[in-house]
């Protein structure tokens, strides 16, 4: 009976093998780690992105405005009865904890997601009880969709409050995180609802 004849595409040799081995090894190492940052990506989306809104005082803002300085920012309403004065409120206690030097490198921003009703006039006055600096943004209504979009930030009108014709009356139910965003505009940690002004100022200071 004939041997059955070996098959030539495979290694002759143990030295063959081996290199043969160790190549599947490398192959699987790097698609492995294809899928894993696949998954990655998927599990931890990106938070944060390019804006370009106005400003309290009517100016035109960017995102790249920012550059070089790490920026707070909170979405929210000025008609909101009370997360909101309360998260600003600890924004700027917590920069007020910090020396000149280290605040001066944070920009407070305060984008709404009411603007219909908070014009560049209306959130200059709101954010004059608040730290002077801050910032205040508006814009369109497209343009506040995209940027809270990319901030994975929610906002809807709460449900049995008045239409939002009725101005006087409507309120916006709306996430409550404050993100912190890097010098060069990428996410870099977030603050939850009722983090203290103490425990922000020394996050913040840690990493400045």
């Amino acid at each position: 009976m004939e041997a059955t004849p070996r098959l030539r595409f495979l290694p002759q040799t143990p030295l063959a093998r081996g290199v043969a081995l160790a190549c599947l090894l490398v192959a699987a190492a790097i698609v492995g780690f294809a899928m894993w940052r696949g998954l990655l990506s998927e599990v931890a989306p990106t938070v944060g992105g390019p804006f370009a809104l106005t400003d309290q005082f009517g100016k035109p803002r960017t995102d790249a405005d920012f550059r070089g300085q790490y920026m707070l920012v909170f979405f929210g309403f000025t008609h909101c009865p009370d997360i909101c004065p309360i998260e600003l409120q600890t924004i700027s206690d917590a920069l007020d904890q910090l020396d000149a030097k280290q605040a001066a490198k944070i920009a407070p921003i305060f984008i709404t997601v009411d603007p219909a009703r908070d014009t560049p006039e209306v959130m200059r006055s709101y954010v004059a009880n608040f730290r002077p600096g801050m910032v205040a943004l508006t814009g369109s209504a497209e343009a506040i969709g995209a940027v809270a979009k990319s901030y994975r930030v929610f906002y809807a009108k709460a449900t049995g409050t008045a239409a939002p014709s009725d101005t006087a009356a409507y309120i916006l139910d709306h996430s409550a995180v404050v993100y912190l965003m890097g010098p060069d505009g990428e996410y870099v940690a977030h603050f939850s609802p009722g983090t203290t002004a103490q425990d922000m100022a020394a996050d913040l200071r840690r990493r400045l």
